[in-house]
C-alpha cells in the first residue's frame, strides 16, 4: 500500500508541474511577443503547444506572429485551428476576414462577416469598416 501511496504522490506532483510548466510557456512567450522578440516567443508558443495542443492562444499568437513574417500559408492555418478550437474567437476570425478580403474572395468574406456579427462583442465595430471595405472593392470591380 505504501508503494501505491507513494507511486499516486508522484503522478499527481509531475502533472502538477507539468501544468504550471505549460502556464510559464504561454507567459513567457506574451511576454517576448509584446517586447517584439518573435523569434523567441514562436519557439515558446509552439513548446506550449506540445504541451497543450488544445491552446486556441498560443494558435492565435503565432497567426500574429506569422503575419508579422508575411507567411500567409502558416498564418492561415493558425487562424483555422485557433478557430477550430474556439469557434467564437473575434481577433481570429478578424484576421481572417482580412486576408480574405485581401485574395479578394468576397463570398467567403461575406460568410466570415455574417459569423462574426453573430459572435462580436469586442470588436463589433470593425464589421461597419469590414463591410465598406468590401462595397468598395466590389463597385471598384465593377467599373
Amino acid at each position: 500500500m505504501n508503494l501505491f501511496l507513494k507511486f499516486i504522490v508522484l503522478i499527481i506532483v509531475m502533472s502538477f508541474s507539468t501544468s504550471i510548466a505549460n502556464e510559464n510557456f504561454f507567459n513567457e512567450a506574451k511576454i517576448l511577443y509584446e517586447e517584439e522578440k518573435y523569434d523567441e516567443s514562436k519557439f515558446l508558443f509552439q513548446r506550449n503547444i506540445v504541451f497543450n495542443p488544445k491552446d486556441s492562444k498560443s494558435y492565435l499568437y503565432l497567426a500574429k506572429i506569422f503575419h508579422l513574417e508575411e507567411n500567409e500559408l502558416e498564418e492561415e492555418k493558425n487562424l483555422n485551428t485557433t478557430l477550430l478550437l474556439e469557434p467564437d474567437n473575434e481577433d481570429a476570425m478578424y484576421m481572417l476576414i482580412d486576408m480574405e478580403l485581401k485574395r479578394s474572395d468576397y463570398s467567403e468574406v461575406k460568410d466570415l462577416l455574417n459569423n462574426f456579427s453573430k459572435i462580436c462583442n469586442l470588436l463589433c465595430d470593425k464589421i461597419a469598416s469590414m463591410e465598406k471595405r468590401l462595397n468598395d472593392i466590389e463597385a471598384k470591380e465593377d467599373s
